[in-house]
């Protein structure tokens, strides 16, 4: 099992996190408000994070087959949420995500994917996951610019600052 992958997923986890407890200090309606920017919203973009960690679960698990439809259902089901509530949604799957890799899975084993619009590969489950985790680094960095266009700080949620809470 990769440890490394495991780290990294406790990373993702913590940064999400992160992010919904310094949303939910600041007016309620900064995470619906909309701005001109990659997403028109904070509720956007951790929508759409949550939406992908699920879908990328279902890969993961070779639980859905019609994964165009899984993310569409999940989109409408999540919208409009608050943070609190997507915030339980983010912990379900989070617990889900756990339990794969406590189930003694092979996070090294190789797996055949296919994409939509990028056809078929080969890749290592370990390798799936750090992709979950570099999604959300990304569009956490999203969640910055918007608050910063609102007038809000960000949070922090680089890796060095989980790692300095990992290590201290």
């Amino acid at each position: 099992m990769s440890h490394e992958a495991i780290r990294q997923f406790d990373y993702h986890v913590w940064a999400n996190n992160r992010v919904f407890e310094h949303v939910k200090q600041l007016p309620e309606e900064v995470y619906a408000a909309e701005v001109q920017s990659v997403f028109p919203s904070v509720a956007a973009v951790m929508e759409h994070l949550y939406v992908r960690d699920e879908l990328w679960l279902a890969v993961i698990l070779g639980e859905d087959k019609d994964l165009i439809g899984l993310v569409n259902s999940l989109t409408e089901e999540v919208k409009g949420l608050t943070a609190e509530e997507l915030e339980k949604r983010y912990a379900e799957v989070a617990g889900r995500y756990r339990d794969f890799i406590a189930s003694d899975q092979d996070l090294d084993k190789i797996m055949t994917i296919t994409h939509p619009r990028f056809g078929s590969m080969n890749a290592p489950v370990s390798g799936l996951v750090q992709h979950v985790v570099n999604h959300g680094t990304y569009h956490r960095g999203n969640v910055t610019a918007i608050l910063r266009q609102q007038g809000h700080p960000g949070i922090p949620t680089d890796y060095i600052i989980f790692l300095y809470g990992q290590f201290n």
